[in-house]
């Protein structure tokens, strides 16, 4: 083979591999119950439907919903505490997503109650890890800042080590104490593959009276919270700043209406529901298999095109052979 046809097969066949190791998005956030930023992206982050989330985009931008999966860590290396500060565990100390740190009790909450739980991980980037799940301690204030002292972090609700991923997310299980009114759950993915972890905040409502409940004005419900869906993945792609990022990870850091929940029916399972639907929240989202695909069709057109480059100069050069 000539050293031309050497270099550009080899330009082809990078860009393919590059096209096929570099997805459009990056590793995951909570789908279910279904986290803040997960919450705003879904509800859409040029329009979000509201209050809490138009604040958050107010505070940190657009961006951080188009990077909904990246709220991460690349070296925690489990030392979560020690580089989180109080007050700044949603957005993990990362200023592109402060706005999810708004101390607020009007999030869009998914409504909950004690018992078994299922949890569904929304995850665009498989890898081997352990996600810890905590839950706020009796007393918790919404509409004071988030602090690690708030989270009973001696009793996690879940736990789980390489869980299968399917549809499009790792579902493991947990059991929620009893509680009452808005609780936070906080989720942490440790990769064992890397020092990096990916963190999320996600609101639940337990029923009865919360602590932060006198502090929420306005009475315009939230919208129906649910996790992005394909369509909505695959849409805001090429708006993500977000990448893979491999094995050894690398750090990218980075008021108010009322809400209503729907409450558990006495004695049925513990399926969440959204306000003003029957629908599970475990129902909204679907595989991401639309970003993967468009990128790896892209890679095979480039792999194609080295096929085709080839053909082209063997036909090329039997013709000066025949001549």
């Amino acid at each position: 083979m000539s050293t031309r046809r050497k270099v550009v097969v080899a330009a082809l066949a990078g860009t393919a591999l590059a096209l096929c190791a570099a997805p459009a998005s990056a590793h995951g956030s909570m789908g279910d119950p279904v986290s803040r930023v997960s919450q705003c992206y879904a509800e859409g982050p040029e329009s979000p439907r509201s209050a809490a989330c138009e604040a958050a985009v107010a505070a940190g931008g657009t961006q951080a919903l188009y990077d909904w999966n990246g709220i991460r860590i690349g070296d925690a290396a489990g030392q979560h505490r020690k580089l989180i500060p109080d007050g700044k565990l949603c957005s993990a100390d990362n200023d592109e997503f402060k706005g999810l740190d708004l101390a607020r009790a009007d999030w869009p909450a998914t409504s909950v109650r004690s018992g078994s739980y299922t949890f569904k991980y929304r995850v665009t980037a498989q890898h081997k890890g352990t996600f810890t799940v905590y839950l706020t301690k009796p007393g918790y204030d919404p509409a004071k800042p988030l602090a690690w002292s708030e989270l009973d972090l001696e009793h996690p609700v879940a736990t789980a080590t390489d869980p299968v991923a399917s549809g499009g997310f790792y579902t493991f299980s947990g059991t929620l104490p009893e509680r009452t009114g808005k609780q936070l759950i906080y989720a942490i993915w440790q990769r064992s593959d890397s020092p990096e972890a990916f963190y999320s905040c996600s609101d639940v409502d337990f029923g009865g009276a919360s602590a932060g409940a006198a502090a929420s004005t306005g009475t315009t419900p939230a919208p129906t919270a649910s996790a992005p869906s394909d369509q909505q993945i695959a849409a805001g792609a090429d708006k993500s700043t977000m990448r893979h990022h491999g094995m050894g990870g690398d750090d990218a850091s980075t008021p108010a209406r009322q809400p209503t929940t729907a409450s558990p029916a006495p004695g049925a399972p513990n399926a969440p529901k959204a306000a003003g639907t029957a629908q599970n929240l475990a129902e909204t989202g679907a595989s991401t298999g639309t970003p993967y695909l468009a990128l790896g069709g892209a890679a095979a057109l480039a792999l194609g095109s080295a096929a085709l480059f080839l053909s082209v100069r063997r036909r090329a050069t039997g013709g000066s052979h025949r001549r």
